[in-house]
């Protein structure tokens, strides 16, 4: 099986690689605008699937695809009702940093693979963190380090982000930006694990 990875997003890249997996790495251009209200979990869901099935489709116009798997994947954070993207400056960085300081939100990656025959399968894996008490300074602090500015909700919990967290509940690698586990699961399941 011939993997590409549909994501520009060196975290997802690690984590794969961690796991053997050989692929390639093509980046969608898609448009990922969805108009409709969808919940956390959906909506991952459909912007994973609106990354891989770009890909494909570019790919399929010239290879054959009969041997080839595309994954694509996207992470929100979700508070209060909210859904955080990557920041669009520092401003909205602290405010995103602000909200999350001493609460619970949720964290939901979306995967969508598109394997040979155009099968698809998707799943959402959502964890739950939860921040310590943060002064401003501290996230004024995290900010100037521009470590925020790439990723969902601000902060990365692998990086210096990780000073934040108290606790989690679930996957950790969820909220790196690829749930390894549940798509090694998947994986086995399909007879694709070490392939």
């Amino acid at each position: 099986m011939k993997w590409i990875l549909a994501s520009a997003s060196p975290r997802r890249k690690e984590l794969l690689t961690r796991i053997g997996l050989d692929f390639e790495v093509i980046v969608s251009d898609a448009d990922e605008n969805i108009e409709e209200e969808l919940k956390p979990d959906e909506l991952v869901k459909a912007l994973s699937e609106i990354k891989a099935r770009a890909v494909w489709e570019e790919c399929k116009k010239n290879r054959d695809m009969s041997d080839v798997a595309v994954i694509g994947s996207d992470t929100i954070v979700f508070h209060n009702g909210t859904v955080l993207g990557k920041p669009k400056d520092e401003e909205d960085a602290f405010r995103m940093l602000r909200s999350l300081s001493g609460e619970t939100h949720s964290v939901f990656t979306g995967v969508t693979l598109i394997l040979p025959k155009e099968e698809i399968v998707q799943f959402a894996s959502e964890t739950k963190v939860t921040f310590a008490e943060l002064s401003d300074a501290e996230i004024l602090r995290y900010i100037a380090t521009k470590d925020p500015m790439d990723k969902a909700g601000s902060y990365g919990i692998q990086s210096l982000g990780g000073a934040f967290v108290k606790r989690i509940e679930g996957e950790y690698a969820t909220v790196v930006g690829f749930p390894i586990g549940e798509f090694c699961e998947i994986l086995r399941k399909k007879g694709l694990f070490g392939v």
